[in-house]
């Protein structure tokens, strides 16, 4: 179990070592902070580092069998629930922007604008916390006044008490799952329709968007299986405790910290502007490209 916990430990600092570069190549371009997928990309990074050390603490947490007031522990749950589904609503968001820079890219500019970014994050935000509001008012409603100020170990789990309150949970995640897997498939078809008609210069950027799309797709359904763990969890919990403890390691690290560490490949590595003003931030400035020209002082 320790090397377990020590293995987490390893690639929670790594990726947040590498969101932190991210982040500050993200602020260090007018450009980047100005396009509405780079905006979108930095919600998403933003969202995944609070994930990786509010998981990572109760994964501690836990592993020291330490208590803490259950009414910490609401606070802590509120903030990963919001964070869990902000991640896959904005992958879909970024999903449909390429569709409409390569579908409609006569009005990307307008449906795009920075303007349109900032009320698309608070669209994004609202629709992550529907389902933390309709999961706590239930818990809320059933839990006794006095059960705030008890002492346990923090875990996702403690807040469903009856079987309905479980299948309602159940209910509002493959709500979200049919929407966004929907909507990634629509615009996988349209994009693959302009594909095939494009040619030339218009027909490889269409396909590399295009891959993009299927990359966002594959991030998504790991966040969305995700979603499914709990459950998953709770099942194998009733044949084997041992079994139990080594599915919720795997799923720990399948579809918890992997969805979050595909991030940076896809737009850190894939973009080729993001990847050329973040390899010059980690050469401090002696591997840069300006005005088209790559300029070499190593």
């Amino acid at each position: 179990m320790t090397d377990r916990v020590t293995i987490v430990q390893l690639v929670v600092l790594i990726f947040l070592c590498i969101n932190f570069l991210l982040t500050v190549t993200f602020f260090s371009k007018v450009y980047f902070y100005t396009t509405m997928r780079y905006i979108l990309f930095a919600a998403t990074l933003l969202s995944d580092s609070l994930i990786l050390i509010m998981s990572n603490i109760l994964l501690i947490l836990s592993y020291l069998h330490f208590t803490i007031q259950i009414g910490l522990c609401v606070i802590i749950y509120i903030l990963l629930v919001l964070c869990t589904f902000i991640t896959p609503v904005t992958l879909t968001a970024m999903t449909l922007e390429r569709y409409v820079a390569i579908c409609m890219p006569l009005r990307h500019g307008e449906l795009c604008s920075t303007r349109i970014t900032i009320n698309c994050i608070v669209i994004i935000h609202s629709l992550s916390s529907v389902p933390c509001v309709i999961i706590l008012s239930i818990f809320f409603a059933s839990a006794p006044q006095s059960l705030y100020t008890q002492h346990t170990i923090c875990s996702m789990g403690m807040f469903v008490f009856l079987q309905w309150q479980n299948n309602v949970k159940l209910a509002v995640y493959q709500f979200y799952f049919l929407i966004l897997t929907i909507t990634i498939i629509f615009s996988y078809g349209e994009i693959m329709k302009v594909a095939k008609a494009a040619s030339g210069e218009d027909k490889k950027s269409t396909w590399k968007g295009l891959r993009t799309v299927v990359l966002h797709g594959f991030q998504l359904l790991l966040c969305l299986i995700q979603l499914w763990c709990p459950f998953i969890e709770n099942a194998v919990l009733q044949i084997n405790l041992k079994l139990f403890i080594d599915v919720r390691y795997f799923n720990y690290i399948m579809f918890n910290l992997a969805p979050r560490c595909l991030s940076p490949l896809i737009y850190g590595l894939r973009d080729d502007k993001f990847f050329d003003a973040l390899k010059c931030n980690t050469s401090f400035g002696f591997h840069c490209v300006k005005n088209n020209v790559q300029i070499s002082i190593v």
